[in-house]
């Protein structure tokens, strides 16, 4: 008798060759470590530089519901949302931040993201990608206010046909929590 479980049978439905593969995961994991990096230096216009024309922003409202009712848990699109916003609506924000008209930034906050589990999959488009990770947002601001965001996100990824680089054309944020205790969300994640 074995005290050890048998090996899992993993299959690869991947139509990307493991070469490929391991390149996309390489890139990929750089582009969220280059997104981190901006958005906790303040580098906002940089990070815009990052997402599709077309992007949209997204983080459902989440509920606490019974086992048989998980279904109904996350908000569904045209509902409320913590974030339902475009880059038009995000280079706004932005340009409130550095307008010096957003009390909840000034003096602004100091921020580390952490991105990890990153896993990356071809989506049916062609050129676009589907990217599932895990974060931790750390955000301090003066002297006591300490706020922890944690979750998952699931990115669509698109080549942008000019210059063949990754940007994020989509973004769904599920928060694990369904309450924030945050006096407000100004962060980006």
């Amino acid at each position: 008798m074995s005290i050890h479980p048998p090996e899992p049978t993993v299959t690869d439905t991947s139509p990307l060759s493991l070469d490929e593969d391991i390149r996309l995961h390489f890139e990929v994991q750089r582009l969220y470590a280059t997104e981190a990096r901006l958005l906790d230096q303040h580098r906002y216009a940089d990070w815009l530089e990052l997402l599709a024309d077309d992007l949209h922003y997204w983080a459902p409202v989440r509920t606490n519901r019974l086992r048989r009712q998980q279904a109904l848990a996350d908000g569904a699109p045209g509902e409320v949302a913590i974030f339902d916003e475009t880059k038009a609506s995000l280079a706004w924000r932005i340009r409130r931040f550095d307008s010096g008209m957003a009390w909840a930034e000034d003096p602004p906050s100091r921020t580390r993201h952490l991105i990890t589990n990153v896993l990356v999959r071809a989506a049916d488009e062609p050129g676009e990608y589907v990217a599932e990770s895990s974060f931790l947002c750390y955000r301090n601001r003066l002297e006591r206010e300490v706020d922890l965001y944690a979750g998952g996100r699931t990115d669509v990824l698109r080549r942008d046909p000019d210059d063949g680089r990754l940007l994020i054309a989509r973004r769904t944020i599920l928060l694990d929590q369904n309450v924030l205790l945050a006096k407000n969300i100004s962060t980006f994640l």
